[in-house]
């Protein structure tokens, strides 16, 4: 009895060792563009509407960051625009969910767009990197930018 307590501590304690190393870390997909932000973003939240998506919220991450810079001891601008824009598809949402309910963790969904103050005119579009069960988000997501972007 004490050597099977005494396994189960040792079980136990070996599964709580990984780090987050162990994790494996999956690249957002990033793409490059020239233009105005502006009209960037106006391309892509008409992308996400003619998905028959709904855009839960529109964050103005940038905006936040600069008037918040000196409250939190900023000592630089980081972006000249940035903005995030959520939302979720019912369909996809129920296909990756039936496949493993954890994928609740990834709901809604994103898509980022910056441009930074050294780099005027370059916009940075992209969204999180999906494998596996998620690769239906993965289509999605990829589907709006090339519609949003051009890029087909």
């Amino acid at each position: 009895m004490r050597i099977t307590i005494a396994l189960l501590f040792v079980w136990a304690g070996l599964s709580v060792t990984a780090s987050a190393d162990d994790i494996p870390v999956i690249p957002p997909v990033v793409h490059e563009v020239e233009g105005e932000f502006d009209d960037i973003a106006f391309g892509v939240e008409n992308a996400i509407i003619n998905a028959g998506l709904v855009i839960e919220t529109r964050s103005h991450a940038g905006e936040m960051l600069a008037r918040t810079k000196e409250d939190v001891g900023g000592s630089k601008d980081i972006y000249s625009n940035a903005e995030i824009f959520t939302f979720c598809s019912a369909r996809v949402s129920r296909e990756v969910m039936e496949i493993d309910p954890m994928n609740i963790q990834f709901c809604p969904y994103s898509i980022f767009l910056y441009e930074t103050p050294d780099a005027p005119g370059k916009i940075i579009v992209g969204h999180p990197g999906y494998v596996g069960s998620m690769a239906p988000v993965q289509e999605l997501l990829d589907g709006i930018l090339a519609d949003a972007l051009m890029l087909e």
